[in-house]
């Protein structure tokens, strides 16, 4: 985005450093996701920091994730069943825990609808898993 003012740059570079730390972060606590916000710091490292942008799409470990989420928005079988299975344990300590009984019913009930999102999209095919 060349034409965007150094205003506009510097927030999106803002956002790209948030998520990345969001994902570091999620890297060490399982009830916080990793992968999220990595495509949300390529998306906001597009806008206004290519040079991040490229470093997150060229990493050896994050990069094929990535580039396949953003040529097809496919996840690889793995994570899915990694994430919905994070979900399960939350939802099964939400079961248990005293928060207000709205907060027990409602967030496994979002879950449950991401977790049916996340398994109906595609999985990356054969060539691109081994990218």
């Amino acid at each position: 985005m060349p034409s965007a003012s150094p205003l506009a740059r510097l927030l999106w570079r803002a956002l790209a450093i948030l998520c990345l730390v969001l994902a570091v972060v999620g890297a060490f606590l399982p009830v916080l996701p990793t992968v999220p916000f990595l495509i949300a710091a390529a998306w906001a490292g597009g806008h206004g920091w290519p040079a991040l942008e490229r470093w997150l799409l060229d990493h050896p470990r994050f990069g094929p994730t990535l580039r396949q989420w953003r040529s097809s928005g496919a996840v690889p079988r793995r994570a899915k069943l990694l994430a919905i299975g994070m979900m399960t344990v939350s939802a099964t300590a939400l079961a248990f825990s005293d928060l207000h009984l709205a907060a027990r019913i409602g967030v496994p009930l979002v879950m449950a609808a991401v977790a049916v999102w996340l398994w109906r999209r595609p999985e990356p095919a054969k060539d691109e898993s081994a990218a």
